[in-house]
């Protein structure tokens, strides 16, 4: 498998993922990712170069979105000091499920965020998805806080404020070739 940056010709399957996700999650009983979101916001997120691709030969068998902005209301400024990356919409595709493809693509993440000189990796996964929340804990986040004021970046109430992190650390794990760009370093905010 190798780790790409995405393109603007991968937008449609980034929201066919985002849908399939959505549709499996509403199976298990959960509101995540029911509203879409909008097509605009996610190519700005590839033409900034924060959004990767896991291919398997012909297939795309996840994606990642990784960058040093935090949402806004999120992040006290004192954990902004501190030099993080933030993982946002890790998706992978069901035909790639029960692999441990997301947990390989978190190692990867904390790889990258600690090549980037980032202390942390960090993310906010959606306030009523306990079953998410117990998957990052075991995976090794630390759970920070769960933030419900404020506004979904998609319009309506936030739902997606759960906070964890775990330190940005190096990762031996030979799973991808990465053929994306080396990280630019991260500064604090």
């Amino acid at each position: 498998m190798i780790i790409e940056l995405a393109t603007p010709d991968d937008l449609s399957r980034l929201l066919a993922f985002r849908e399939e996700a959505a549709a499996w999650l509403s199976e298990l009983g959960s509101d995540q990712w029911r509203r879409p979101y909008p097509p605009e916001r996610l190519l700005a997120t590839i033409e900034a170069g924060t959004v990767f691709m896991v291919r398997d030969g012909g297939a795309t068998a996840a994606t990642i979105t990784l960058t040093p902005e935090a949402e806004d209301g999120l992040w006290a400024s004192e954990e902004l000091s501190e030099p993080s990356l933030f993982v946002n919409k890790l998706t992978v595709a069901r035909t790639y499920a029960g692999r441990d493809l997301g947990g390989r693509m978190l190692d990867w993440a904390g790889d990258r965020a600690y090549r980037s000189g980032a202390s942390w990796l960090r993310l906010d996964a959606w306030t009523t998805n306990e079953e998410l929340q117990r998957y990052y804990l075991r995976h090794g986040f630390e759970y920070v806080r769960t933030v419900t004021e404020g506004g979904a970046v998609n319009g309506g109430p936030r739902v997606s404020g759960w906070l964890a992190q775990r330190p940005a650390r190096l990762w031996s794990g030979p799973d991808f070739t990465d053929e994306s760009p080396a990280p630019r370093p991260v500064q604090a905010a």
